[in-house]
């Protein structure tokens, strides 16, 4: 750990976005000519600043390469205290570089997608807000500074879902996040009650130094709340439902929610909290359960959307999931997850941009079936979003490749009944993968042009889209090989998240990725026989089987939260709201009423006579020395 002017720094990387977010809301319409430039230039100097506090990080040797700046006391109770302080690591750093970087990409984009709109402003504000946030929660010191930027996204993301609040479903949809996201900081916060009770400090080297003698039936505890957290923020497995309605947002907000920030959060969780999940095998187990369940879902959901944005949030389901599986291996995946959240950053962002890009050409039109043809007119986007496809789906020599196969080569590794499931699990994945995003490439830029306005004639977008969508392709080309090519990244990793070792497989490493290459190349050609060669019809067939007629309505995971939580919790609010209008409002004036009986009967023993008081007198003692009599008798 190292102090000085790096550490300094540290506080420019939130501060400067921050700044943005603050000059703009407070400074009104007087800042809409030139906010959005502010907001972008603000972004890219936290990149600079990322980019100088990464060279200066190499510079230093691994036991020195940790930097920690603490600012102020933020909490002080008796012997607990809190420090307000930023701590960046090799796996922060890891993720200070995407969000800057990716970041800034979205936001030059954003320039040009957002030109015509009268609030342009506000969203470059509500954007550098989103993108200081996430900065505070990965380079926070301790867990509760990690949660004030945990909520921070969580308000951020409720922001720009919501952006076009004029449309009802935009509202409905942040609402719709918002609510969800608060069941995982539920999770978070008895969490953070369980790590004061055990540890008394929630900082991470005291809760890691803890654990080992904390028992691990409370370290257990801890990680299965944390994994819920992380289940809300990344969109897992209960808690989904949210991130397909969440592109009623525009475009650059899907691109930055499923690439550089908030589906990234419940990851870095996981993967910060390595120490302890490595002492609870039984909450290590959770997250593959959670991880596996969670790629097949949103596989199979992208399988059945035509929405082209839907169908790219689906697939940001699944490979978060992989990613999730990859951290519940322990050692063995915790860089591998790392690996491929950096590659996935690259290729999907310029994915969500390259479908914002066809939307800007298409008039807004989000419906595949009513693309087709569009390769000739927009080259650029073709070929970009092109490099993307084959990112996802892991064609080599492209990240994806890397990243996802080394996944599924952990996962084989895995022992016992594990390894043989996980490899099913995500070989199936890969080749769902390579079905759903031909379809969406088959669909979106080969075939007959399916537009409904003839005279439309869709044309590339202005240079502040496409110059980020290149950037974006270069990157989905080289950093996945960049960074697993020689172990580099596991290397650079070790000394946060452990030395992962070496494990020989069960199968041979050429043998495991023939056998995911064809599984891939296979989904390619079906999907291409179905939307490349033959003819898409307009509108979506109305009879499906029941597996296509189940992904199209998202594997019913409303359908389950409105069975599971909503009846019943409308259910107990009216019965509430009717003990109370019917019981607890009535409860004054029957007693009341019923005070009123009593002063009437008691009324009548107060008759004025003193002899029939005294009569009164003589008859209650004689009573007493009978009773006295009696039990004394006995």
């Amino acid at each position: 750990m190292t102090t000085g002017p790096w550490a300094g720094l540290l506080w420019c990387l939130p501060g400067l976005p921050a700044l943005g977010a603050v000059i703009l809301l407070l400074g009104g319409r007087r800042t809409d000519r030139w906010g959005h430039l502010l907001a972008t230039g603000l972004a890219g100097a936290a990149a600079v600043v990322a980019v100088a506090s990464w060279i200066a990080m190499i510079g230093r040797p691994d036991e020195q390469r940790a930097v920690t700046s603490v600012g102020w006391r933020a909490i002080t109770a008796g012997d607990f205290h809190v420090d307000a302080a930023l701590h960046l690591d090799q796996l922060s750093m890891c993720f200070v570089l995407l969000i800057t970087v990716v970041g800034t990409a979205i936001a030059i984009y954003s320039i040009g997608y957002m030109a015509h709109d009268p609030h342009r402003r506000r969203f470059f504000a509500y954007l550098d807000l989103f993108l200081a946030a996430m900065l505070v929660l990965v380079l926070a010191d301790g867990y509760l500074v990690m949660y004030l930027g945990w909520e921070g996204v969580g308000l951020a993301s409720y922001l720009l879902i919501g952006f076009w609040q004029h449309k009802p479903s935009a509202a409905t949809a942040a609402k719709k996040a918002f609510v969800i996201n608060r069941v995982g900081d539920f999770g978070f916060v008895i969490a953070l009650m369980l790590m004061f009770s055990a540890f008394g400090s929630v900082g991470f080297d005291a809760v890691f130094a803890g654990a080992g003698a904390a028992g691990e039936q409370t370290v257990t505890w801890i990680c299965l709340l944390l994994l819920l957290a992380a289940c809300a923020k990344s969109a897992q497995v209960p808690l989904q439902a949210w991130l397909l309605d969440a592109m009623e947002g525009p475009t650059p907000v899907s691109a930055l929610i499923h690439a550089a920030t908030m589906v990234t959060a419940g990851v870095y969780l996981i993967t910060r909290s390595a120490p302890l999940y490595d002492l609870a095998p039984h909450a290590q187990t959770a997250v593959l359960v959670v991880g596996a369940v969670t790629l097949l879902f949103g596989a199979i959901i992208g399988c059945a959307k035509d929405d082209i944005k839907k169908a790219l949030a689906a697939s940001t389901m699944s490979q978060i999931g992989y990613m999730v599986l990859a951290a519940g291996l322990g050692p063995a995946g915790y860089a591998l997850a790392i690996l491929h959240l950096v590659a996935h950053g690259f290729f999907k962002a310029g994915l969500f941009l390259g479908a914002g890009s066809v939307m800007h050409a298409m008039n807004d039109e989000t419906d595949m079936r009513r693309y087709g043809g569009l390769a000739r007119l927009m080259p650029i986007t073709f070929v970009t979003f092109g490099v993307g496809y084959l990112a996802l789906i892991g064609i080599p020599p492209f990240s994806g490749f890397f990243s996802k196969d080394g996944i599924i080569e952990a996962a084989l590794g895995a022992g016992g009944v594990r390894g043989p499931v996980l490899f099913s699990v995500t070989v199936l994945g890969a080749g769902l993968t390579a079905y759903y995003m031909t379809r969406v490439m088959a669909m979106t830029f080969f075939g007959e042009r399916r537009w409904v306005d003839p005279e439309s004639r869709p044309h590339e977008s202005p240079r502040s889209m496409t110059w980020p969508m290149i950037g974006l392709a270069v990157g989905s080309l080289g950093v996945g090989g960049a960074l697993a090519l020689g172990g580099t990244l596991q290397d650079w990793l070790a000394p946060v998240v452990g030395d992962p070792g070496h494990h020989e497989g069960p199968l041979p490493v050429a043998l495991v990725t023939a056998i995911v290459l064809v599984v891939v190349l296979a989904g390619v050609a079906i999907a291409w026989r179905q939307y490349g060669r033959a003819p898409v019809p307009v509108s979506a067939p109305t009879r499906v089987g029941a597996l296509t007629a189940a992904a199209r309505r998202d594997l019913y995971g409303d359908g389950f939260n409105e069975t599971v939580f909503e009846r019943p919790g409308r259910l107990l609010t009216r019965t509430v709201v009717a003990v109370e209008d019917d019981g607890m409002a009535r409860l004054p004036d029957e007693i009341g009423a019923g005070m009123s009986a009593l002063s009437r009967l008691t009324r009548g023993l107060q008759t004025g006579y003193v002899r029939s008081y005294a009569a009164s007198i003589v008859v209650g003692t004689l009573v007493i020395a009978v009773v006295t009599w009696v039990v004394s008798a006995l």
